[in-house]
């Protein structure tokens, strides 16, 4: 234990995590700010399931949208038609999501560059086609699904987005954690040289494709959890929020945090939505200073936000 504290970065780990613990009770009577929390837990989810797929892998992916919406839509109905348990509904929405992307991957794994983004931009349309004009009126159109069951796990239901913030707390640090097993094992390895150079990597007996595969297919179950999560926290879903203009978010978070890197989706999500939020008050000036501010942080901080870091850390240590 006095080992484990001696590290900073344990400690400033679990002094993060301490602080999060208490957020809901500092902001208990600001439900708009715990809805902002729980929402950034849900795209750090899906961002670094995007950052495994772009920034370790090096596929580029414009239709994560589609994958949020299989993940929201395939919860949803299961809990409301056949009243199976939201917890596993979850995981169904979110594996159902990754075989999609296994499947998609297959034929999309031969294709580099704009060509991989046009086959996702494809698929990220035609999942939210179906959305709107599904067979049977199955997901209501553009009326969309009301009445989502909420989340009841152990007898405790996470109907609240105090309640709700502390599962999805659970969530963000399981997928954390897997992020950093896989970056630091054989596969991560793997994905790193696919993505610095595919014929190399193949020249050294990695199975090029079969990677290829495996990170669409843990990107895609990532996303399809963080749609379902996003159902059950606001019960009501709809084919607008499916459009490619959440992909483009995603996408933006990735790159503005700092892609191949640990901390850059988290830091990404927390910026970009925070970002947005604020820039709301502008009204009708909103999207143009969003995108003026996007372009200019891309441009200036071609890494991401996560390259302020070590240069912080460097101005406190001349400080000292």
């Amino acid at each position: 234990m006095r080992s484990f504290l001696k590290n900073k970065n344990n400690v400033f780990i679990m002094s993060l995590f301490a602080i999060l613990l208490i957020q809901p009770l500092v902001w208990r009577k600001l439900t708009y700010v715990l809805l902002i929390f729980n929402y950034v837990g849900i795209y750090v989810v899906a961002a670094t399931g995007l950052d495994l797929l772009l920034g370790y892998s090096g596929q580029i992916s414009m239709g994560q949208a589609g994958f949020y919406a299989i993940g929201a839509y395939t919860s949803a109905l299961l809990s409301i038609h056949i009243h199976i348990p939201v917890i596993f509904t979850m995981f169904i929405g979110a594996s159902l999501a990754a075989l999609v992307g296994i499947i998609l991957a297959y034929p999309a794994s031969k294709l580099v560059f704009h060509f991989l983004s046009l086959a996702t931009i494809a698929f990220g349309e035609i999942v939210y086609q179906l959305c709107i004009r599904a067979p049977g009126d199955i997901t209501r159109g553009f009326q969309g699904l009301i009445g989502i069951p909420s989340l009841s796990f152990f007898g405790v239901r996470f109907n609240t987005y105090s309640r709700y913030f502390y599962f999805l707390l659970a969530v963000v640090t399981i997928c954390l954690l897997l992020k950093a097993r896989i970056i630091n094992s054989r596969t991560g390895r793997a994905f790193v040289a696919i993505r610095e150079n595919a014929h190399a990597a193949n020249g050294m007996g990695i199975n090029v494709q079969e990677h290829k595969v495996l990170a669409f297919g843990i990107a895609s179950f990532m996303t399809g959890l963080a749609g379902a999560l996003y159902a059950h926290l606001v019960f009501f879903i709809s084919p607008e929020t499916f459009s490619s203009d959440t992909s483009v978010m995603f996408l933006t978070m990735v790159l503005f945090g700092g892609i191949g890197t640990y901390l850059g989706p988290v830091l990404g999500a927390v910026a970009v939505i925070c970002i947005r939020e604020f820039l709301q008050y502008l009204g009708v000036y909103y999207m143009l200073i969003y995108g003026i501010f996007i372009l200019i942080s891309l441009m200036f901080l071609p890494k991401g936000v996560v390259s302020l870091l070590p240069k912080m850390k460097k101005v406190k240590k001349d400080a000292a």
